[in-house]
């Protein structure tokens, strides 16, 4: 069985979640710095390799009216490095409102200040794996 990995890109921070065996659910999450794409690419591609990954979803932040914008077209162009570095299948997922739902999520559990800014990236790209995951069941 192979695991899927979803990931929220930022410029300082990249969310990454990776399924469970069933690909069920979230089973792990963690946080790459992404000061540097270079870096990050390569931690993701090791990450993937690691936990046996078999599909990869990258986050697609289309605008609220459905188009997209800067941001869109730069996770599409990652999404395609991320392909041919990791040789690992690629799809785009939208992700509108997974950041909001994220901060949601972290104020309800009292998750202020630095332990925010330092996990929010993360609960994102567990909530795109979700979203993903239960498409896939449909």
């Amino acid at each position: 069985m192979m695991r899927i990995m979803a990931i929220d890109l930022g410029d300082a921070r990249t969310g990454v979640a990776i399924s469970d065996l069933l690909c069920s659910i979230t089973g792990s999450t963690a946080v790459v710095p992404s000061y540097n794409e270079e870096k990050a690419l390569a931690e993701i591609c090791r990450m993937a390799r690691e936990n046996g990954v078999g599909q990869i979803v990258v986050g697609l932040p289309k605008n609220m009216d459905g188009t997209e914008g800067p941001r869109a077209e730069k996770c599409r162009a990652f999404a395609a490095r991320l392909e041919e570095a990791s040789g690992i299948p690629v799809a785009m997922w939208d992700e509108r409102r997974t950041t909001v739902e994220a901060h949601n999520i972290l104020s309800q559990h009292n998750y202020h200040g630095k332990k925010r800014k330092n996990t929010v990236d993360a609960v994102a790209a567990s909530l795109i794996l979700e979203g993903y995951l239960a498409f896939r069941g449909r």
